[in-house]
Parts: C-alpha cells; sequence; structure tokens
C-alpha cells in the first residue's frame, strides 16, 4: 500500500523496482493499480488453470437401446457392456424403444428394464427411474463407488481385465 499518487510516480517506482504496474479497478476513484511482475502472474495462472483442467472429471453418459422383443443373449450382451460401462465409471442410459403395435404391450418394456436395472443393482444407483416419453421409456444409473469397491473385491479377475483393456488403448 503506498497510498494515493500521480500515474508518472507509480511507474517511476514499478520501474525501479524492475516491475509492471497493472490497473486493477479502473473505475475507481481514484482508480486502482498494483505493481508486480506481470508475466509471472500470467504464468502461475496459466499453470493454475492446467492443473484445474487436470483434476477435473468428465461424465460421460453411454447410451443403451433396447426393444421390447430383444431375445435374452442380446440381453445379456448389452447387460456386460453396461456393466463394463458403470466399473469405468460412466453413466449409463437405458432406453426402451416402441414401434406400431409394441406400443399395445408397453408393460413389457417396462418389465424388461426393471430386470435390466435389477440385474446391475450391485454396482449402481438408479438416478432418473423408468418414465415414459413418447415411444420411449427412459432410465439413468450411475455407477456407485462403494458397490463398485464391494464388487471389485468379490470379482479380483475384474480388475485384471481392465487393466489389460487400458494397456491395449495406451498402446493403440
Amino acid at each position: 500500500m503506498l497510498g494515493v499518487m500521480s500515474p508518472r510516480d507509480a511507474l517511476k517506482i514499478a520501474e525501479d523496482r524492475g516491475l509492471d504496474l497493472l490497473e486493477i479497478a479502473p473505475t475507481a476513484t481514484p482508480p486502482t493499480c498494483k505493481i508486480m511482475d506481470y508475466g509471472k502472474w500470467k504464468y502461475e495462472a496459466k499453470k493454475k488453470a492446467h492443473q484445474a483442467r487436470k483434476n477435473q472429471t468428465v461424465i460421460v453418459i453411454k447410451e443403451i437401446q433396447l426393444r421390447p422383443r430383444t431375445e435374452q443373449h442380446d440381453v445379456d450382451t448389452k447387460l456386460r457392456h453396461a456393466r463394463r460401462f458403470l466399473l469405468e465409471g460412466d453413466k449409463v442410459k437405458l432406453s426402451v424403444r416402441f414401434m406400431g403395435r409394441e406400443m399395445a404391450h408397453q408393460d413389457q418394456g417396462m418389465t424388461l428394464l426393471t430386470k435390466f436395472i435389477e440385474s446391475l443393482n450391485d454396482l449402481c444407483a438408479v438416478e432418473a427411474p423408468p418414465k415414459m416419453e413418447g415411444r420411449q421409456i427412459f432410465a439413468t444409473l450411475g455407477p456407485d463407488p462403494i458397490k463398485i469397491k464391494e464388487y471389485k473385491l468379490k470379482h479380483p479377475d475384474i480388475k485384471k481385465e481392465s487393466e489389460e483393456e487400458s494397456d491395449e488403448k495406451a498402446a493403440e
């Protein structure tokens, strides 16, 4: 805090110290300025922004689409995919699409979706329960960290598989 002074005097003090004079609040009366190393401040701000971007987690929503007449084998395959997505930390959006006369049997689609959710119950938390919108039923599942940790303790082979897959992705 050097007090109120003329711009010339402030600039001379900044130059004597080998620093820059920055105007912080130009609309204040009198305008507020700061004597600092602008290049160093800019560099540190850039580093902080980079670190913040590095630490943030991006939430990815993977969608799995089903039909009321989807065969059991296909449902099992989609279930394995959903399980893998949840173990990787991604959210899963389930949708059952009805076409034509299938709209008359919406209960079959709802049953399929509830069975699907129940089979993934050991890994996830239901974020949005099944709800009908137009010709589709949607539900959103999110990974539950506590359940995933318990699941990985019960299934140690899952860790090895996911590590091998991540190594393969890194090699590509």
